[in-house]
């Protein structure tokens, strides 16, 4: 009999800045979560489309390259689905609405907060509910 594999969270880091996304990525794979980077929100939203049912966290910047904002895409990502945690950063103030449960995170955030929230919704993923506090 085989032996099933332990579960591994992915999560979807959406940066066009390369520097950033790289440093999220490495903080994320450290803790044992898959990631899947993008430059863009359109990249990502092809990802939604297809993976969205796996991903227990997005983390995308507001500015991002191309022609839609992670705003825009906080509120597809909410629509493909409504568990995953979503975090919307920014180094400016936020001016548009974001869906119910999407935290905004102003820059500079600590690095560690990234690994706590993963944490968080990997807990809720494997115990079905709720992340703790």
């Amino acid at each position: 009999m085989g032996q099933s594999k332990p579960y591994r969270a992915t999560a979807l880091i959406v940066e066009d800045d390369p520097m950033q996304r790289n440093m999220i990525c490495l903080l994320l794979e450290e803790s044992e979560v898959d990631v899947i980077e993008c430059e863009s929100a359109e990249a990502a939203e092809l990802v939604l489309e297809r993976a969205a049912g796996s991903l227990v966290l997005m983390m995308t910047d507001v500015q991002l390259a191309g022609n839609m904002d992670g705003v825009e895409l906080a509120h597809i990502a909410r629509k493909y689905n409504p568990e995953m945690g979503v975090i919307v950063t920014s180094g400016k103030p936020l001016h548009q609405e974001l869906p119910d449960g999407v935290q905004f995170w102003a820059k500079p955030w600590a690095p560690l907060d990234v690994i706590r929230e993963a944490e968080r919704m990997v807990y809720a993923r494997q115990h079905g509910g709720e992340p703790r506090a």
